[in-house]
């Protein structure tokens, strides 16, 4: 056992041995009497470690002073979260000396380590030696009085409380004066986003950091998921679908939705009929079977038309015939672990049982208000499933149907989202009993009972289908698709009436309603390493903070976090970005479709200001990553950027809603011409390509999700304020600025991208919004977090983090089929000198000269390091080593000495390099001054060697260049 483990485990017991009383006799109680009497003091409980301590052979103090405890600004989830006030009070502990740490604080009335509270006044061998009071008097009268008072004087911004309540109360001011702007002015503007969420216990594990699916991740999710709905949607459909399927990804994605609809009615009437995942209602094939005959009642449909599905007995047997001799094939010896289980699970089960039951229906196509339903006419006597894994309703043998002419297929078309759409009906209409006179099926049902002649085009067979499976003791309803909303509803409402009266809970699947503007959702998606929530569009800034807020709240509860951190201390977001998406509450209400110059000065305005490319992106940047610049693709973008813009309408023009989608779709895209992975996606602005892509949406990807909600709101807040000042005033200049290579040189450094931005800010200040630099200050920090800094000769050095594109490898071969790497093992830090002047006095890095530029301000002087930090098995320049440590010179020129200098360290210097991941901001950041020395500057006499200046990145040492 190490140190801190052996001591960590000893307060402990301590801790759990002794209860902890307040006792105003005076003196301290002997070890015996506080572990006889079993409780004690805080100054009896440490003089019962000291003892302790001081048996095993380790060096070993009594404490006394002040605890200090603050109210914490997040609330403990497993244990006590702490005092509701700021207070302090005298206090006693024990500190134990370890050679090499030196004196270790350790509080046994709490179990911890002495922290940044504990304030010690006296620290004595003897608890009597730390009395503040001794002696003796003659018999008097007095009164002893004390009082102890603790106020915050200053509190620096940090990410688990950003702002200040004055701060804030100015953010919603400006958000509401924003808001009347938006209003008055008609933009008709909503806005949502894709926050994301990583594990809080496990930040580690592959389905948080590179695999899209993992044993918790949906259970996690699910969790959120019933929080989110209980709040926005308690009668709104649940609806637990397939998600996105990748190429190389062996099952697809799920999607956790939640429908409900915008005038108020209820979509699921009865929340207790919505089955929760996690528990086991006992549902078998039985109630499947059941349960959908009842319904098909319900519908006015005869229940014969009903049919169980079964497992592919033939191709199982196959696959049986297929295992070596020596495997028992349920319990089969694959490499495939998904191949293994399923075959397991099919034997286990036996192929002769029902795994659901189908029904197939659909909206009469002559008979107004009536279902359809019909036999299938298969081959066989039953009805044999695709193979796989998927719910029954993906894995129907549809291409077993009887042939169909192209020009008589049912095709299902989804709605144009453009177009008016009526009121929806009550949803009392749509609460539907059985029907009468069902038994055999009306007459048309018995027209379809006739198999199709050959080569006849069997258009009157029913081909999509709902159909209810029983999985983990839960009834899942595949829903087939519909062409209208009204059809969809009507047979939700069918499927709750039959839940009800069989008094099972059931979980939908399947197929979503139509895209419907009289619809509104969210979505709990997985992604890569993350947990993804597509929240619903907020037209307000009461509801953007409201659910911002709240969705956070309801993570933290899940267990989830925003935040992630590195071994080295580094602070990032979850990896998984924080898309924000702006459209109106209908497609061609927005406001970029009604104002197309809207979207051209967003464009421009961020092509011509980095800062708002850099500041809020996550730790991949360049033309390669997630959400390039458009001049970070190709280098005549602007160019053609440009041109596309010259063919823009003027804003007081009507346009063809389409145009602006063919203008930009060719140039808003990334380096292998991908549309989606852009800064500003327009995917879903007005593609004329389908009904998905003409939703009016205008999605701005570079944004890395934010670890507190306030700064997500500051963010949202920027935005809608710039919008509001381009609607009324477009940002259109003559020309886009030709940034080159400046773009990765100056604006990797967090100065320039300060300078900048603090220019945006002053801008809408000009334009009439109060918005302050200082609101953005938590986002500096945790973008551009500061290392160390130390003072020579009356100049100040300053270490920051800065930017590094990282550059994706070309193609290699692997188990899975060609990959490409990215190589991350490049680093940049920001150097910032104040108050060196004249030439007599260089800054080295490695011995190599610092390109210090003037900042303007007289003295100021700032540059950036480029280096390789660590050296993966395939990277770009693989023969150049690692750099670390760096070692910085401030070099008088005239003494040719070092007057002073630091060392940045990549790992810890001492070799402690931790195994497990950082808790909390706060050991982040502690590992990462650890890795900052104000010593160790480079001995004896030193000679400047001569650099060339770099031309294409002046403002960089590129440790790479020898």
């Amino acid at each position: 056992m190490n140190s801190v483990d052996f001591l960590v485990d000893i307060n402990r017991r301590v801790q759990q041995v002794v209860a902890y009383v307040i006792r105003l006799e005076p003196g301290v109680q002997s070890p015996e009497q506080t572990l006889e009497l079993g409780s004690g003091s805080c100054r009896d409980s440490a003089w019962l470690l000291v003892e302790v301590l001081r048996q095993l052979g380790l060096a070993a103090r009594f404490v006394s002073g002040y605890l200090i405890q603050l109210v914490p600004d997040v609330k403990s989830l497993d244990g006590p979260s702490g005092t509701d006030i700021d207070f302090t009070d005298l206090h006693a502990w024990c500190e134990v000396f370890l050679p090499g740490a030196g004196w270790i604080g350790l509080d046994p009335t709490s179990g911890l380590f002495a922290g940044e509270g504990h304030i010690p006044v006296a620290c004595s061998p003897q608890p009597s030696s730390a009395s503040p009071i001794t002696g003796t008097t003659e018999e008097c009268e007095c009164v002893f009085e004390h009082s102890m008072k603790i106020e915050r004087v200053w509190e620096a911004p940090r990410v688990t409380k950003p702002y200040s309540d004055e701060q804030w109360s100015s953010i919603e001011t400006l958000g509401h004066r924003i808001d009347d702007d938006l209003v008055s002015g008609d933009v008709r503007l909503t806005m949502g986003g894709e926050p994301t969420f990583v594990a809080i216990d496990d930040p580690d594990g592959a389905e948080w950091s590179t695999a899209a699916m993992g044993p918790t991740k949906r259970i996690r999710a699910a969790d959120l998921f019933h929080r989110l709905r209980k709040e926005y949607a308690p009668h709104g459909l649940t609806h637990f679908g397939q998600g996105k399927w990748y190429p190389g990804e062996p099952l697809p994605r799920w999607s956790l939705n939640c429908f409900w609809r915008r005038d108020g009615q209820p979509v699921w009437k009865n929340p207790a009929l919505c089955a929760d995942e996690s528990r086991d209602y006992g549902a078998d094939e039985m109630l499947a079977g059941r349960f959908l005959r009842t319904l098909a009642e319900r519908l006015g449909l005869a229940a014969k038309y009903v049919f169980p599905a079964y497992e592919d007995a033939f191709y199982y047997l196959w696959r049986e015939h297929r295992l070596p001799i020596n495997v028992d094939p349920h319990a089969a010896r694959l490499d495939d672990p998904l191949e293994r289980a399923r075959l397991a699970e099919i034997f286990g089960q036996g192929l002769d049982k029902a795994i659901g039951y189908v029904l197939p229906v659909m909206r009469h196509p002559r008979l107004k208000g009536r279902w359809q339903t019909s036999p299938w006419f298969l081959r066989g006597e039953r009805c044999f499933l695709v193979p796989g894994d998927s719910p029954v309703g993906f894995r129907l043998p549809l291409e077993s149907q009887p042939w169909v002419a192209k020009s008589d297929y049912p095709y299902t078309h989804a709605p144009d989202p453009t177009q008016d759409f009526d009121p929806l009906p009550e949803h009392a209409e749509f609460q539907t009993a059985p029907k009468a006179g069902i038994g055999e099926g009306s007459p048309a049902d018995e027209d379809n009972d006739r198999p199709p002649r050959s080569q006849e085009s069997a258009s009157d067979i029913t081909r999509t289908a709902i159909s209810v499976q029983a999985r983990g003791g839960v009834l899942y309803i595949f829903m087939p698709p519909t062409d209208r909303l009204e059809d969809y509803l009507e047979l939700v409402a069918a499927v709750e009436a039959t839940a009800e009266e069989l008094e099972s809970p059931v979980l939908l699947e399947g197929y979503e309603p139509p895209s419907d503007p009289r619809l509104t959702n969210f979505r709990v998606t997985p992604d890569p390493g993350v947990i993804e929530v597509n929240i619903q569009p907020s037209a307000s800034w009461d509801q953007l903070v409201e659910r911002t807020t709240h969705l956070y709240e309801m993570a933290h509860l899940s267990r989830l976090t925003s935040e992630k951190f590195m071994l080295d201390g580094r602070h990032t977001g979850t990896g998984g970005g924080n898309h924000f998406v702006f459209g109106a509450l209908t497609a061609l209400d927005s406001p970029f479709l009604r104002r197309p110059d809207l979207l051209r000065s967003l464009i421009s305005y961020w092509h011509n200001h980095p800062s708002l490319s850099y500041l809020f992106s996550g730790l991949f940047i360049g033309p390669t990553s997630q959400a390039p610049r458009v001049d970070e693709a190709r280098n005549d973008s602007v160019y053609e950027l440009e041109i596309a813009f010259s063919q823009f309408p003027h804003p007081e023009e009507t346009v063809a809603p389409w145009l602006i989608d063919r203008l930009l779709r060719n140039l808003l895209i990334d380096a292998t011409g991908n549309t989606h992975r852009a800064e500003f996606c327009i995917d879903k602005l007005y593609s004329p390509d389908g009904p998905t892509g003409r939703l009016g949406l205008l999605e701005m990807r570079a944004f890395e999700m934010p670890p507190h909600a306030r700064m997500s709101l500051a963010q949202q807040l920027l935005l809608r304020a710039l919008i509001a000042r381009f609607w009324k005033q477009p940002y259109a200049p003559g020309r886009l600025l030709r940034w080159g290579t400046e773009l990765h040189d100056r604006f990797m450094l967090p100065h320039f991208v300060k300078q900048d931005f603090d220019d945006v800010i002053g801008e809408l200040r000009d334009a009439g919004y109060a918005m302050e630099s200082e609101w953005f200050a938590p986002h500096f920090e945790f973008r551009f977090p500061l290392h160390g800094s130390f003072v020579a000769e009356g100049i100040r050095f300053e270490l920051r983090h800065a930017l590094e594109p990282w550059h994706v490898m070309g193609e290699e071969g692997s188990a899975g089929g060609n990959v490409r790497y990215v190589d991350a093992s490049c680093e940049r830090v920001q150097v910032k000198v104040d108050g060196m002047s004249g030439d007599r006095y260089v800054l080295t890095c490695n011995g190599k000269p610092v390109p210090l530029q003037p900042t303007g301000n007289v003295g100021e002087f700032v540059a950036g390091v480029r280096y390789r930090a660590w050296l993966p098995e395939s990277s770009l320049h693989p023969t150049i080593g690692v750099h670390a440590p760096l070692v910085f010179d401030l070099v008088d020129t005239w003494m040719k000495r070092s007057l002073g200098g630091c060392q940045y360290h990549v790992e810890h210097p001492g070799g402690r390099n931790p195994e497990r991941y950082p808790v909390n901001a706060n050991e982040a950041e502690g590992r990462r001054l650890a890795r900052f020395m104000a010593i160790g500057h480079t001995p004896g006499r030193i000679d400047i060697p001569l650099a060339p200046r770099n031309r294409s990145f002046p403002f960089t040492l590129d440790l790479r260049q020898s």
